[in-house]
């Protein structure tokens, strides 16, 4: 979506999306296995809805996305829950080097199927190594084929399930959603 597409919006989803979203979420955030998380890293964070969710959870959220419009409404987002504090926003490209942790926590959702596999491959095996020893990785995924994406949300689990240092824990799947939780050792 462009910085223009998330003027005044809240979510970057159409409206028929909001329920498959709002599940999304729900599960994604029962799934996670600890109580509290130091620091959560969340690229592609789009408006904030998951982050703000995040932030009840971790001590500190560091969320990214490509669009500044998209950090603008996670910002107001934030502000609003009064979790603003705890969160700091990067507007950076998708392949970028993420930003300095350590994280005990990785949430990928609906993010690694913007890039191609070998781009997401190369770029969660130069960067899952700085994750702390233990940390949970979190991928939640739409399923089906999405014109832009590259990867369904199933070839995208098959790329990070391959990743050095990666063991999957938990996984909840239905006809429209993919979850998984890996931990890194």
């Amino acid at each position: 979506m462009t910085t223009a597409a998330y003027a005044g919006i809240e979510d970057s989803r159409p409206l028929p999306k909001a329920w498959y979203q709002q599940r999304r979420d729900a599960i994604t955030l029962a799934v996670l296995p600890d109580r509290r998380y130091r620091h959560a890293l969340q690229p592609g964070c789009s408006t904030g809805t998951l982050t703000a969710q995040l932030a009840a959870r971790c001590d500190r959220v560091t969320a990214m996305d490509v669009e500044d419009g998209a950090l603008r409404s996670a910002d107001a987002r934030l502000r609003r829950a009064g979790s603003r504090d705890r969160v700091t926003l990067y507007l950076s490209p998708r392949d970028a080097a993420w930003p300095p942790g350590p994280f005990d926590l990785l949430m990928l959702s609906e993010v690694a199927c913007d890039l191609v596999a070998d781009a997401l491959a190369a770029l969660l095996a130069r960067e899952c190594p700085r994750l702390r020893p233990g940390a949970k990785v979190v991928a939640a995924h739409w399923r089906h084929p999405v014109a832009d994406h590259p990867l369904t949300g199933d070839a995208a689990h098959a790329v990070i399930a391959e990743t050095p240092g990666l063991t999957s824990i938990a996984r909840y799947g239905d006809r429209d959603l993919v979850i998984e939780v890996f931990e890194h050792r």
